[in-house]
């Protein structure tokens, strides 16, 4: 149980660092998001190798250019979600998959996490550390809606809908490209 607690732990601070390393490397306060998550998903695949051989979490769309404020939340949120989806949902899995879709529009970033493993088991509480980093960063840092859906036993889809409204505030949704 500590070693586990000790590993999140470890995932989540490599997370915040792949962020401020790829935002140190150039002066923009805007990070290629695309990019980061490359990074994300190899620290996830990390993971997935110590409990699957098979699973290979995936990206379909595009995150695009989001300032900095925006990188370092969502990348813990992703990392904490797919992570979620390897160690539980697909535990028991041989031919485990974890697709992530972001779609991205003038004002909104809308982003799925989905794989096919059992499912949120009936009735479970979602009360970790985990979950609630989860929502805390959505809702408060992020301003969005979280939602949790299982697939009736076909798997478990968490979907985020992030207001892009911050990018409008401070006048810099000119400045980036719309995927």
């Amino acid at each position: 149980l500590a070693k586990e607690a000790l590993g999140q732990a470890m995932r989540r601070v490599s997370a915040i660092a792949l962020v401020h390393d790829t935002l140190s490397e150039g002066l923009s306060q805007s990070v290629d998001f695309d990019l980061v998550f490359d990074r994300v998903l190899m620290l996830v695949a990390e993971v997935a190798s110590a409990t699957s051989e098979v699973v290979r979490p995936r990206l379909e769309g595009s995150f695009g250019i989001l300032p900095s404020e925006y990188a370092t939340p969502l990348a813990l949120v992703l990392t904490e979600l797919v992570s979620n989806a390897v160690e539980h949902g697909l535990s028991t899995r041989a031919d485990g998959e974890v697709v992530i879709a972001a779609k991205r529009a003038s004002d909104t970033l809308v982003v799925s996490v989905r794989d096919n493993g059992g499912g949120i088991p009936e009735g479970k509480m979602l009360d970790g550390l985990g979950t609630q980093i989860v929502r805390t960063l959505v809702q408060g840092e992020l301003g969005g809606l979280i939602e949790w859906q299982n697939l009736e036993g076909k798997g478990t889809e968490v979907n985020l809908t992030i207001p892009l409204q911050y990018l409008h505030e401070k006048g810099k949704a000119a400045d980036l490209p719309s995927v």
